[in-house]
């Protein structure tokens, strides 16, 4: 068994234009001041990095990791949540999404999805020039509207829309299996890999390629009533990446798992800041820590109640508490014997 590194965090919901949230530089003296040892780097983020000058210039990538360093603190991985995205859009989210790309491909889906594809590309070289092993991202979606089916799904459309996903996902893996990296899916509702089922099917689909890995994040799945403790149990040979992400569900004679459109302090289901909601970590750090996970426990900050700077300054000490530190003898090594081959046999009745 090995420790789980952390704490750390995801910068993403925390950049802005105001200090100490507008570059790379101010807001790992922050979260350093918290007591996180990591950081997770939205790649879409012009303040937090350069994308493609990171993917073309080593030089680059070791000034970033300078940045990050002089504070005490690593990069865990690098985030192409956005861009993942759009490697896989529904006609009907079209408009909707063109937000996440540059505005040379707003109204050009085929466009939009190569610059997708090439920003993914990047990120396997930047991820190589950085160290890093597992990178984040989501799969996109083909036919997430048809999730719950009426009219019903016509017989062939998901083996259909699962193969095209894999068509163009898996040249992306081997750019990535080339660069030494795991592509972690958070496994997310409003993409088509967004449980075990559609994550098994998608990895039939790409030839069970060693690269297709797993974002863990157990809110995700509190949210749709899945057994999150027993997926760990099941997947964990494939959990290469770990975001710890409170939420709470809460059911009401109104209102369940689709919402009733509210906004998210409407909802049955909530995410949560650390320590709010309902998600068992005691349980998933030593199932986690069990099956030899040995990567980070990075937090996701997404509170629909309290600020994220309370949320990011309770959030260092929670996974701080957390994290165990695996044993090195067996708590009953006192009552052990040496090893007598003899005594094997005469337990055994064989002397």
């Amino acid at each position: 068994m090995k420790s789980i590194k952390g704490p750390a965090i995801f910068l993403a919901q925390f950049m802005g234009d105001e200090a100490p949230f507008d570059s790379l530089d101010n807001v790992c003296r922050w979260v350093s001041s918290l007591g996180y040892k990591g950081v997770q780097i939205p790649t879409w983020d012009a303040r937090c990095m350069d994308l493609q000058k990171a993917a073309e210039s080593k030089t680059y990538c070791d000034e970033i990791k300078g940045i990050v360093s002089s504070h005490g603190m690593e990069i865990t991985e690098l985030s192409t949540h956005l861009q993942g995205q759009l490697v896989a859009v529904a006609p009907a989210y079209d408009e909707m999404f063109d937000a996440f790309a540059p505005a040379e491909v707003h109204g050009k889906p085929k466009e939009r999805t190569e610059w997708a594809k090439q920003q993914l590309r990047y990120a396997a070289q930047a991820s190589a020039h950085l160290g890093l092993t597992a990178h984040a991202t989501f799969s996109g979606a083909l036919i997430w509207q048809t999730m719950y089916p009426w009219p019903q799904r016509p017989d062939g459309l998901v083996d259909a829309a699962f193969t095209e996903l894999a068509h163009r996902w898996k040249p992306l893996l081997d750019t990535f299996d080339e660069h030494g990296v795991d592509v972690c899916y958070e496994i997310h509702p409003g993409e088509d890999l967004h449980d075990g089922i559609t994550f098994e099917m998608f990895l039939d689909k790409v030839g069970g390629h060693s690269r297709a890995n797993m974002l863990y994040d157990p809110s995700h799945y509190v949210l749709q009533a899945l057994d999150y403790l027993q997926n760990i149990d099941i997947y964990h040979e494939r959990i290469k990446m770990f975001h710890v992400k409170d939420a709470e569900f809460n059911p009401t004679g109104r209102v369940g798992v689709y919402g009733g459109y509210q906004g998210w302090t409407g909802r049955a289901g909530r995410f949560r800041s650390l320590g709010d909601g309902q998600v068992d970590f005691k349980s998933i750090f030593s199932k986690l820590t069990q099956y030899g996970y040995d990567g980070w426990a990075v937090l996701e900050w997404e509170c629909c109640i309290k600020s994220p700077e309370q949320g990011a300054a309770e959030g260092a000490p929670f996974i701080k508490d957390h994290i165990i530190e695996v044993t090195t003898k067996t708590f009953d090594d006192f009552a052990g014997g040496g090893v007598d081959t003899d005594l094997f046999k005469r337990i055994m009745g064989l002397s």
